[in-house]
């Protein structure tokens, strides 16, 4: 499983200092709730549990944590059956290549990142060949990167159009992971935008497209895009602490 390990003491400790993280973060995310209008209940914390250990993650479950994303596929099958999952929600929140699509369908709930066409197709394709169904959130390039997957924003509502008309996926909404900005006033401006294209496509009443959820937000920016309008943060290291990657990653 690509965690470090730790010994009892130290997984006591980080325990301890999860449950310290997590009153804080609850506490920012109702003030930042309550200044963009909104019940608290409105915003869902989604704790990014990529290279956590299984029990710090079921220590969160039960303290109250009631959705978690993982990034990675193969860390997700490994972790999957020592989950508290009747407690919790499970969702995909990183990249996805095709060839992966296949392990992950029927252990999520929905993935957050589908930003092309030929992945919904073949989310499309292996739900079918499953008998199950799958809720989407399109990824948008809200900083046009080129180092990042996602939609480019001009063509977003011609993917959703297209990707809406597949059987067995459910559009539900947009997530992006917007550039490092040094001020916070530029990563308003990318919040505000992807919000504004949020409610633009709300409010085009698209066939098989829900705009329930706005992801975007994460450990350093998650109050800024709480007020912008998201109602889904990505939350990791802030609640979590520093991620120990194993010697093998830190190298690459």
């Amino acid at each position: 499983m690509m965690e470090k390990s730790f010994n009892r003491e130290q997984m006591e400790q980080r325990c301890r200092q999860l449950e310290e993280n997590l009153a804080v973060i609850r506490q920012q995310v109702r003030d930042a709730a309550r200044r963009s209008g909104r019940s608290p209940e409105e915003i869902t914390l989604l704790a990014a549990t990529k290279t956590v250990p299984v029990e710090i993650i079921n220590h969160g479950i039960s303290l109250g944590i009631t959705h978690i994303g993982e990034n990675k596929v193969q860390e997700l099958c490994e972790k999957y059956d020592h989950l508290d999952f009747a407690h919790c929600h499970c969702q995909f929140i990183g990249h996805l290549q095709t060839n992966k699509v296949k392990q992950l369908i029927g252990k999520v709930e929905m993935i957050q990142s589908v930003g092309s066409l030929k992945l919904a197709r073949e989310i499309s394709r292996i739900c079918q060949n499953q008998g199950v169904e799958m809720d989407v959130l399109i990824e948008v390039n809200i900083g046009r990167e080129e180092n990042k997957s996602g939609v480019m924003p001009e063509e977003l509502e011609s993917l959703i159009v297209e990707a809406a008309q597949l059987p067995a996926i459910h559009i539900q909404g947009l997530m992006t992971i917007p550039p490092i900005s040094e001020t916070i006033s530029k990563t308003k401006e990318y919040f505000s935008n992807m919000y504004k294209k949020f409610i633009d496509i709300k409010g085009k009443t698209l066939d098989n497209v829900n705009m329930k959820f706005l992801s975007m937000g994460m450990s350093a920016d998650y109050v800024t895009a709480i007020e912008a309008g998201a109602n889904i943060v990505r939350v990791g290291s802030a609640l979590f602490g520093a991620r120990a990657y194993p010697a093998k990653d830190i190298s690459v």
